[in-house]
């Protein structure tokens, strides 16, 4: 089984690197550059992204470059997707209200 992905996202420097690797590939050391971070802090970040399955790592010579496997992270939107009715009715009863208030012409 693998790892909860909603725990491998909790931490700031991993959505870092999730975001960054939209764009596109990356080796270690460009994302290890991006997080101002030591170089096995950042690879603990790595290590937690891909053993949740959200980036893979391929090896290239010395490098290792990360690519993102965004499938996982359905999960998280299958279960933000819960809310947006809420949000939803909460802005339209906010427009409504800034709607009351405006001054008529």
């Amino acid at each position: 089984m693998l790892p909860d992905v909603f725990a491998a996202v909790s931490n700031p420097a991993r959505r870092v690197i999730l975001d960054e690797l939209r764009q596109g590939s990356r080796t270690a050391g460009e994302l290890t550059g991006l997080l101002d971070l030591s170089r096995p802090a950042a690879s603990e970040h790595l290590a937690v992204l891909r053993d949740a399955g959200l980036v893979r790592e391929e090896r290239q010579g010395r490098n290792r470059v990360y690519h993102l496997q965004p499938a996982r992270l359905a999960e998280i939107g299958g279960w933000v997707k819960h809310f947006e009715h809420y949000w939803n009715q909460r802005l339209d009863a906010l427009a409504d209200l800034l709607d009351e208030e405006k001054p008529n012409d």
